[in-house]
């Protein structure tokens, strides 16, 4: 079995790092204040380390989940990042979310370190992180992908090979631009029904059995019904920052990006009147005018 390490235990990487070490594993985690309690790790034989430096020089595999490009640039390349630490042949797989252009300047420090790069961003939620039935969309070299396989599969239900370095970060934000911006979309239509007063069972109903039926709608059900957010937990900070960088993507690739500036100035307009800790299904009270409690940060 491996060492292995993991910088980012938020709401995704704890279900990674308890499967991780649910399959044998020895694992690393970076001490951070952002992770979520690491109480049920530590019992099962994860331990803590203080700096990235330190947890790469002691792993063979380093996964990285953390909010964005910024915070996988400095975990790789500040002073005491991996970089600084990893041994000769280190696998370094970024989970993130983040910018293609980013991913592919990362990719080249690593392999100039003299070590391998992945990028395996995910899809599903939190409660699939835990169950190990994640999907993820791989970026790199082929051969690699085949020999982190077995550990990718610890946590992942479906493992779809994108392509080279970036391309897994790419089909990313092509996917979360659809999920959130179809989100986007129903919640505005909601807000729209609720100040028409159609009635929110009746708006549920008739989409449901139509053309507005899907993921979406399903995600977004609980709080139409009954004020329920969590059929969606996903920030509305970290939807306007994905939705930023689908749009960086678009336009570094000079794509049509109206739709997607659109739905980006949407959630900005959120971000800045929600809590930070208000989930997407909030906007559907912000866009009808209203604040829910969890969205005004109340108990």
């Amino acid at each position: 079995m491996s060492t292995l390490g993991l910088i980012g235990a938020g709401m995704m990487g704890v279900g990674i790092a308890a499967n991780l070490i649910k399959h044998g594993h020895a694992l690393r985690i970076l001490d951070h204040p952002g992770n979520q309690s690491l109480d049920a790790l530590l019992a099962a034989g994860a331990q803590t380390r203080g700096s990235a430096r330190q947890l790469a020089a002691e792993v063979e595999v380093v996964f990285v989940c953390v909010t964005g490009s910024p915070q996988v640039e400095a975990v790789l390349t500040s002073p005491d990042g991996v970089l600084a630490g990893m041994r000769p042949g280190t696998i370094v797989i970024d989970c993130s979310t983040a910018i293609p252009s980013s991913t592919e300047r990362m990719a080249a420090a690593v392999r100039a370190a003299g070590g391998e790069f992945l990028d395996a961003p995910m899809t599903r939620l939190p409660q699939d992180a835990a169950a190990g039935r994640l999907n993820l969309l791989v970026g790199g070299d082929a051969a690699l992908l085949e020999r982190c396989r077995p550990l990718l599969s610890c946590f992942a239900e479906n493992i779809f090979h994108a392509g080279p370095v970036g391309s897994g970060h790419r089909m990313k934000l092509l996917h979360n631009f659809v999920s959130l911006g179809t989100v986007s979309l129903i919640a505005e239509a909601a807000a729209c029904a609720e100040q028409s007063g159609v009635p929110a069972a009746t708006f549920v109903d008739v989409l449901a059995r139509g053309g507005g039926w899907g993921a979406a709608l399903d995600r977004l059900k609980p709080f139409l019904l009954s004020g329920d957010p969590g059929g969606l937990q996903f920030s509305i900070r970290n939807a306007h920052k994905d939705l930023s960088y689908y749009s960086q993507m678009a336009e570094d690739s000079n794509a049509e990006r109206a739709i997607a500036q659109a739905v980006t100035g949407t959630l900005a307009r959120a971000a800045a009147e929600a809590s930070p800790l208000a989930l997407v299904p909030e906007l559907v009270a912000l866009l009808a005018g209203r604040t829910s409690e969890k969205a005004s940060g109340e108990a």
